[in-house]
């Protein structure tokens, strides 16, 4: 009979929740730990709404593990009753000849996504809201469309509880032990012994590993509500990335209301330390955002409704790090996921519980894999 795998979760956010679901789905022992509670807004998780999208601007090979993802959303919508994900298709719009427009079309062309190409001109026409330079075009990826960020963590740590799962909120863990044995887990309330520990907490983890080999750049990032001028409804809109002469995505709201801006890597600053993140956005914040608005959003107002600051961690190749921590095999990290994780976090978590479980995965992640990367 096989032994009961005992497995602790750090950080139970957007990863951390769907590995603990994936982990408790397949009969491991699972504790997590959060220095707050699932479904906070004190890390990346937050903002009301994240881009799903099949098709890759950066990298064709990232498709099956969307696909995986793709699988995992639906499965968990089913067993908790929770729309997480609502598929309203979603735009890549830039210069036809830009290169991660050709990578677009060569990943819907490679994996045989339902997609649909849109000339400047019809852009204009069946997108008002949007105004568009000579020579762009739009790729309409058919199955996109956005998920909620805050509402799938807290879901997806409830269904681990359901499944046997624990999870010490408000708990966070203070040293992490790799033993011959296992891992020990230290907090203010004592010390946890398990088989392996899973290490999802985002961008303190430079904080609880401090050796890491590899550089994650914690970032400040800023998103901005902007409301929809009357008589320009932003129901038909769907979500859209405009890949270049400056990349944005914009998403509306799911009641019309307004569109949620936000910016690539370049525009952030660093978050500094991650416990004293500072939340307030400054008026010259806001300029690029104008800027954008002025000349490629005519259909909504230029001042804000709302505004959130959240970090995200980034490697130096834009690639997450995920598998066994080299020198310590017990422990598997996800980390640095660089803008790519929220709408693959499904599969990430069930990656995480394939190694956890079965020292291996079938999904295509070698590249992703610490060990053989280049360190810092």
């Amino acid at each position: 009979m096989a032994v009961r795998k005992r497995v602790a979760v750090i950080g139970v956010g957007t990863m951390g929740s769907q590995a603990m679901w994936r982990l408790a789905a397949r009969g491991a022992e699972v504790i997590g730990f959060d220095r707050f509670a699932p479904g906070h807004d004190r890390s990346a998780a937050g903002g009301e709404t994240r881009v799903f999208r099949t098709a890759q601007f950066d990298d064709p090979r990232y498709v099956p593990v969307v696909r995986h993802a793709d699988a995992l959303w639906r499965q968990l919508q089913q067993e908790t009753g929770r729309e997480l994900r609502r598929l309203t298709g979603s735009l890549f719009i830039g210069p036809a000849d830009h290169h991660e427009m050709g990578n677009v079309l060569k990943s819907m062309a490679e994996h045989d996504i339902d997609h649909e190409i849109v000339d400047a001109e019809s852009i204009a026409t069946r997108f008002p809201q949007l105004r568009v330079d000579d020579g762009d075009i739009a790729v309409l990826d058919r199955q996109a469309g956005f998920v909620r960020p805050e509402l799938t963590v807290l879901t997806a740590a409830r269904r681990a509880e359901e499944l046997g799962a624990r999870i010490h909120r408000y708990t966070p863990v203070r040293e992490m032990v790799p033993t011959s044995s296992g891992v020990e887990i230290r907090t203010d309330a004592g010390t946890e012994r398990v088989d392996v520990a899973v290490v999802t907490v985002g961008p303190w983890v430079n904080d609880l590993l401090s050796d890491l080999p590899w550089n994650v750049d914690v970032r400040r990032l800023i998103s901005a509500w902007f409301p929809i001028s009357a008589g320009r409804p932003g129901t038909a809109l769907p979500p859209f990335i405009r890949t270049a002469p400056e990349h944005f995505y914009g998403i509306p709201s799911p009641d019309g209301v307004s569109v949620k801006l936000g910016l690539s890597r370049g525009f952030h600053r660093p978050a500094g330390d991650p416990n004293q993140l500072n939340r307030t956005v400054e008026p010259q914040e806001l300029e690029i955002f104008g800027d954008l608005i002025g000349r490629y959003l005519p259909g909504l107002l230029p001042d804000p409704i709302r505004t959130s600051v959240f970090m995200e961690g980034y490697t130096d190749d834009n690639h997450p790090l995920i598998g066994p921590l080299p020198g310590a095999e017990n422990v598997v990290l996800l980390a640095g996921f660089s803008g790519r994780g929220f709408k693959m976090s499904p599969a990430w978590g069930d990656i995480a519980a394939d190694l956890v479980l079965d020292g291996r995965t079938d999904q295509p992640i070698d590249f992703l894999s610490p060990l053989g990367r280049v360190a810092a």
